[in-house]
């Protein structure tokens, strides 16, 4: 397939790609800077996705030099991933993080619709849930955070999660008007592979640190074979909201318990509304693996020692 990869030289992209490749896609990404991994192949197009007519045109092009070569019109993408995005608070202030977000994915979703790309997959991410950038201390609404808004109102209060929820409605929006397969993808805490020795121990130290990431994750590669998946998929879907993580939670069972004892003992308050798989991840990904047929490869407890 023929794949448009937005940000894909950040941090989640820079592992996505490389499987998107290794599963015989074309991608061409759009970011303000180059892959990081030259030898891959993989041409960037510098692109400001908060001007519309810069989308319409880099999801119409080339996706290299060498397609010059071909007889025309150039090939149409197949599919679009849009990751680009500010990816949490602090990095600008309040007013440019949400309004670069909401109209990035806005212009995205809008230009794929009309130019007739029939997969669309966009980012939402965990913070939706409404506890990893709330100010002090809060509670999630219930276990585990379930997609479906009748089990989980998400109702967020920092900037950024705001903007990823706005990007949620505007993905359901443009899915109904074009009857669209549009995929979000609730992204976990994203963790690279180098990650693991350097970071999991001292979350295994402390436990009650990864509460705001719901005491789940999602491998970077594995995040790439989501999108492997969501793409691939030949089910007519429409819209669906998916959460993106690894299956199990950050904890070892033998030093804290099965997940429901954790998190009954961790967070008395917060209902528990089905039963937890003893190491089954807060953020559940029961969904994806359903629908999709995601089947993790990186579970965290294979790179991490102890």
């Amino acid at each position: 397939m023929r794949i448009i990869f937005t940000g894909g030289s950040g941090k989640a992209g820079r592992h996505c790609i490389p499987y998107l490749v290794s599963q015989g896609h074309q991608v061409l990404n759009l970011d303000l800077v180059p892959f990081p991994d030259p030898s891959l192949g993989v041409y960037t197009l510098k692109v400001d996705l908060t001007q519309s007519g810069q989308v319409f045109n880099a999801l119409s092009t080339h996706f290299n030099l060498g397609e010059y070569s071909l007889p025309p019109p150039v090939p149409p993408p197949d599919a679009i991933i849009h990751f680009a995005a500010y990816a949490r608070d602090l990095l600008v202030p309040d007013n440019e993080c949400f309004a670069a977000n909401t109209t990035s994915t806005y212009n995205v979703i809008e230009a794929a619709c009309k130019l007739g790309i029939k997969k669309i997959v966009i980012a939402s991410s965990e913070t939706v849930y409404g506890v990893c950038f709330t100010q002090g201390e809060s509670n999630y609404n219930s276990f585990p955070l379930d997609e479906d808004p009748a089990l989980y109102d998400v109702n967020p209060e920092d900037p950024y999660a705001l903007s990823k929820l706005c990007g949620e409605r505007t993905a359901r929006s443009f899915a109904r008007r074009f009857k669209r397969d549009i995929y979000v993808f609730r992204i976990g805490n994203v963790v690279e592979p180098h990650e693991y020795e350097q970071d999991f121990p001292g979350y295994l130290k402390d436990p009650p640190s990864r509460k705001r990431n719901a005491w789940s994750y999602i491998d970077a590669r594995d995040l790439g074979k989501m999108c492997h998946c969501a793409v691939t998929n030949e089910k007519e879907l429409g819209f669906q909201v998916f959460n993106a993580t690894n299956d199990t939670i950050t904890l070892r069972k033998e030093e804290v318990g099965t997940t429901e004892e954790f998190l009954k003992k961790e967070c008395p308050e917060t209902k528990i509304t089905r039963k937890l798989g003893d190491n089954e991840a807060p953020m559940s990904n029961r969904k994806i693996k359903e629908l999709l047929g995601f089947e993790e490869e990186h579970d965290w407890k294979k790179y991490v020692k102890g």
